[in-house]
């Protein structure tokens, strides 16, 4: 089944019919049911290139899913009630879809039940009419929850399809991130815009999936440097490294994440109106660049330093995605670090051992360029490496971060402190 939008396969498919087996297997064992009742909701992980903290500020984005996700098994409950259980945490959730759920207000009860009930609330407060629950089996990748890949965002999508399929709703890509939008803000009080879900739901394999989080509008850049038949048989000249920090914990209410997007939202209310425009939504979206550049300096330090970033981060996600569209994937890469080094002096996220890897990566060989993943306080760095020199520049990275961190590399699983991958496709039910 291909993704919505009509991606679709190729060399870097996922998941393989092995990892289905096993998630349709559990399933068959937890609800007594036949392997051929079982789907499975497969949505990606998701890398953003270009584009960093801007989404919640109305801007425009790059992203581009992994072959590597979360799976979710499902069979129709004979009734409302909703039966899980996950391979990366213990015990089983019961609840009922006809149950009224209430948004989380401590932040530090969120866990893996959350997303389940956060799905229901979103479809609750939607108007969507749920009547039938689901047996059902989850299962991400150990040592990448948490890591700056929108794990949080697949999984509350991919509740949402399940969902959705068990009651023959027929819902959109587009209104579907809308949905897991309200999962994140208005259930789990996170201030997340757009991009996650965005990109996992509209993404296709081998295309830059250039997205304006204003308008809710998107598009796909194809990469010219290869023929059309090239890119189907798999064949991008690069690869994607993920190293991973081993700093892992959760984004509450109250964390820098949150913070910063208050700020943005503080430097856009300066700036509009100091020009007239204070009847405009404070975000920097609303702002005109040339306005920005005619009022700055009334800006207080920390909110100048937001306003550079999501201006030069909107002038880079243009030249990327022109690069890119050119085939240019070295100035694509420089782009990328660029993106990297304007999050650590302006959007002023990231610690000690995040700089620390971001600027390891920058020197490993054939990486083009390299950045935080996510929100850049914890979890993993991106890179953009060349095809011929991906397996060279991973051991480098494990090598050299082992030497820098080794308590926290000891934390990662072996298999999972640099990954090497590939583009991937949308989320799909199979």
């Amino acid at each position: 089944m291909v993704a919505p939008g009509g991606g679709g396969g190729g060399a870097a498919s996922w998941p393989s019919e092995g990892e289905l087996d096993v998630v349709r297997a559990k399933v068959v064992e937890i609800s007594g049911r036949g392997a051929g009742e079982v789907r499975v909701v497969a949505c990606p992980y998701r890398i953003c290139p270009l584009g960093a903290h801007i989404d919640h500020q109305g801007g425009t984005v790059t992203a581009m899913t992994i072959n590597y996700g979360v799976l979710l098994g499902f069979v129709a409950s004979d009734d409302a009630e909703i039966s899980l259980q996950s391979g990366q945490f213990e015990g089983v959730i019961r609840f009922r879809v006809d149950d009224l759920q209430k948004p989380i207000e401590n932040p530090e009860n969120i866990n893996w039940e959350s997303y389940a009930r956060g799905a229901v609330y979103a479809l609750q407060n939607f108007g969507y009419d749920l009547k039938k629950g689901i047996i059902g089996y989850i299962s991400g990748v150990k040592g990448l929850d948490s890591s700056g890949l929108s794990s949080s965002a697949a999984v509350g999508i991919a509740y949402l399809m399940a969902l959705e399929n068990v009651n023959d709703l027929v819902v959109s890509p587009v209104d579907n991130i809308q949905l897991d939008k309200s999962i994140e803000n208005k259930y789990l009080g996170l201030e997340n815009g757009i991009l996650d879900p965005s990109a996992i739901l509209l993404s296709r394999y081998g295309y830059l999936t250039f997205m304006d989080c204003k308008t809710a509008t998107h598009s796909y850049v194809y990469f010219s440097a290869l023929s059309k038949s090239q890119q189907c048989q798999g064949e991008l000249p690069f690869k994607i490294l993920l190293a991973f920090s081993g700093l892992q914990h959760n984004l509450p209410k109250k964390s820098g994440y949150n913070t910063r997007v208050f700020e943005c939202k503080e430097a856009a209310r300066a700036l509009l109106c100091a020009s007239g425009c204070e009847d405009a939504s404070s975000i920097l979206r609303n702002v005109n660049p040339a306005i920005y550049e005619a009022q700055k300096c009334i800006l207080e330090e920390n909110l100048a330093r937001r306003a550079e970033h999501y201006f030069s981060e909107m002038k880079r996600v243009v030249k990327g995605r022109d690069a890119w569209a050119r085939g240019d994937l070295r100035e694509f890469g420089q782009l990328i670090s660029a993106s990297g080094r304007s999050s650590i002096l302006n959007y002023e996220c990231g610690s000690k051992e995040m700089i620390q890897l971001y600027e390891i990566l920058l020197k490993a060989p054939g990486v083009l360029g390299a950045r935080f993943s996510g929100a850049g306080f914890r979890g993993c760095c991106l890179a953009v490496v060349e095809i011929g020199h991906a397996e060279a520049a991973a051991a480098f990275v494990r090598a050299e971060y082992e030497k820098a961190q080794p308590e926290l590399v000891s934390k990662i699983p072996p298999g999972r402190r640099v990954l090497v991958c590939e583009p991937g496709d949308g989320a799909r039910v199979i």
